[in-house]
């Protein structure tokens, strides 16, 4: 893979991962049409998860530090209790999501890494992250805002995020889209979903890094050069994805969706 194919792939991983349109199923149709294109595991799809990882810690700083300050036992004396208290539920929540998400991710992992090799099953996903999206623009009353979440809506959300590392299915698009299911405010599902990425990625980095040993020395600056990729266009879509929900809504991604899905399955298949 040479360092401009792992900057495409970069760009390609930075626009999708946030926008609700898969980023692990663009990535998969984008790598069919690399002739050769091979890596250890899903190492290289990991990496560039990783740059995302860093645009949305970047994009969502001061959330974090708001989170990782409540977090504290001890408070300085003009704390205001009320946002400590919520800023630990979300945390909480975070947690609980999380554990469902890496029971998922851990029991199924082997079966998962083999859907990646299948760009139907991807072209096929697609198609449903879509309907996801359609339907969550359906919603009306969804006016529920962060402190208004609850364990039931982790539990669910979390479950959710761990079935989207099916490719095809886009971890934002259907944790939104669940997220709004449970009457959330679109920028609070929004919040709330990648937030949960975040300890979802890094476990993903921490799983996949034992195959860094098995990437070619010449491959080497293809990954990176891809990892920066990932970062910038990662957190330009970030601003965009939220301009977007305060203004329209995810409906308009459903059908781009279909249309990736359907042509995918036109050219690869028929």
């Amino acid at each position: 893979m040479s360092p401009w194919e792992g900057v495409i792939l970069g760009i390609v991983q930075g626009l999708t991962e946030f926008l609700p349109v898969s980023s692990s199923g663009h990535l998969v149709i984008a790598q069919s049409f690399i002739k050769g294109f091979q890596q250890p595991g899903v190492f290289f799809d990991v990496m560039l998860h990783f740059g995302t990882l860093l645009a949305v810690v970047f994009f969502f700083r001061k959330d974090l530090y708001e989170i990782i300050k409540a977090a504290a036992p001890k408070q300085p004396g003009n704390v205001d209790y009320a946002l400590v208290s919520m800023r630990r539920k979300t945390l909480l929540l975070i947690i609980v999501g999380t554990i469902f998400t890496g029971i998922i991710g851990l029991i199924f992992k082997d079966k998962i890494h083999v859907l990646f090799k299948s760009v139907e099953i991807t072209a096929v996903m697609l198609l449903v992250t879509g309907l996801l999206l359609f339907l969550s623009d359906k919603i009306k009353d969804t006016n529920r805002l962060e402190k208004d979440m609850n364990i039931t809506d982790s539990i669910i959300i979390g479950i959710v995020q761990g079935i989207a590392l099916v490719p095809g299915m886009s971890r934002s698009g259907s944790t939104i889209a669940f997220g709004i299911f449970r009457k959330l405010d679109r920028e609070t599902a929004a919040r709330f979903s990648f937030l949960l990425s975040i300890p979802a990625i890094i476990g993903a980095v921490i799983l996949e890094s034992r195959h860094i040993v098995s990437v070619p020395s010449g491959d080497l600056i293809a990954y990176v050069a891809g990892t920066i990729a990932a970062v910038i266009t990662g957190f330009l879509s970030l601003k965009l994805l939220f301009l977007i929900i305060r203004k329209k809504g995810l409906g308009i991604f459903a059908y781009y969706c279909w249309f990736v899905g359907i042509a995918t399955l036109l050219v690869k298949v028929v």
